[in-house]
């Protein structure tokens, strides 16, 4: 499984092919130095032609070959696409064609986000499970009927063929693989050093916790948002406006979907973050503050402790004194 191959092609989204490459490459200098024994990995970048991929992010990236120089690959990353995807879906019939060879020949192809629909354009997740961003479900739903979009999974696999809702659960899916090319050492390396936070396994981050596992998929979609932004400052009755919903009636529908108002959800959501961020980070309080959404460290403070019965400062000292007593 090193021989992996990245699609590049216009209206990318940077981010969906740079971090996975990234962390493939740290994964591969901790091996080295781990055991030189172990194999490197062969990376290609390839696109429809060797000419210059404008990106959204306004510079340009160079694919190392065509996708026709690629007859055998281990997996292939597929990046996710700014805006509607179809411009750029109408734009790559070569590659379906690509992607179909690929994948009769056994090879894992990862997509992310929008990018899910060069798949689903392809066939190749008819009466299969597939999820998508959360922003393009009905209209993915629309255009492919045949998919078994699974709208409460963040990653969701049909065979060789993985799906993942957000660059986020893109990452959690690189360190599985990186977990599968090398070993759970190098794996949690590279986790330690792409995220300051304890991520959760690539097996617990395939589906969404039991609270948004209910029939209502406007609310499982607000419930996705605020934990995809809940560092920002959030104005709730916006965010109920967003899904075209009143207050009171965005209230009520999450009560009675998840058993918490919105604002409940929302603060355990940031609680949470904070006590990982406590127990595995060096942050001052402030920092931690800011980063979970939080802007009055004193407000903070007392939410904190009014949930948790105890100080940001008194819980760091207790989980440390835990975390490290067997050490």
């Amino acid at each position: 499984m090193n021989n992996i191959t990245f699609f590049f092609c216009d209206q990318m989204l940077t981010t969906s092919a740079s971090l996975p490459l990234e962390m493939l490459k740290a994964a591969e200098s901790a091996a080295q130095v781990v055991d030189r024994q172990l194999p490197k990995l062969t990376i290609n970048s390839v696109g429809l032609d060797l000419k210059r991929v404008t990106t959204e992010a306004g510079f340009d990236i160079c694919p190392d070959k065509v996708i026709e120089d690629i007859t055998h690959t281990d997996i292939i990353f597929l990046p996710a696409l700014w805006r509607h995807p179809k411009p750029a879906l109408r734009k790559n019939p070569r590659l379906l064609k690509w992607l179909c060879q690929q994948q009769q020949q056994g090879a894992i192809i990862c997509s992310v986000g929008t990018g899910v629909c060069f798949l689903a354009e392809a066939g190749l997740l008819d009466g299969k499970p597939a999820t998508t961003h959360w922003y393009y479900f009905k209209q993915f739903q629309k255009d492919y009927p045949k998919v078994q979009l699974k709208r409460q999974y963040f990653i969701a696999q049909a065979g060789n063929l993985y799906t993942a809702a957000s660059v986020n659960s893109f990452a959690d899916l690189t360190v599985h693989f990186i977990q599968r090319i090398y070993n759970k050492s190098v794996a949690m390396h590279v986790e330690r050093h792409f995220s300051h936070e304890i991520r959760r396994s690539y097996k617990n981050t395939s589906y969404i916790d039991d609270q948004s596992s209910h029939p209502d998929e406007e609310i499982v979609q607000a419930q996705e948002w605020l934990k995809d932004n809940f560092y920002r400052h959030i104005v709730l009755s916006e965010v109920a406006d967003s899904f075209e919903m009143s207050v009171r009636s965005f209230n009520r529908r999450f009560k009675n979907a998840t058993g918490s108002t919105p604002l409940n959800y929302l603060q355990n959501i940031r609680i949470e973050t904070a006590k990982d961020l406590l127990k595995t980070s060096n942050l001052t309080l402030g920092e931690i503050a800011e980063q979970v959404g939080y802007q009055d460290l004193a407000h903070f403070n007392r939410l904190f402790k009014r949930l948790l019965s105890s100080s940001p400062n008194q819980y760091r000292a207790m989980v440390r004194a835990k975390l490290f007593s067997l050490e």
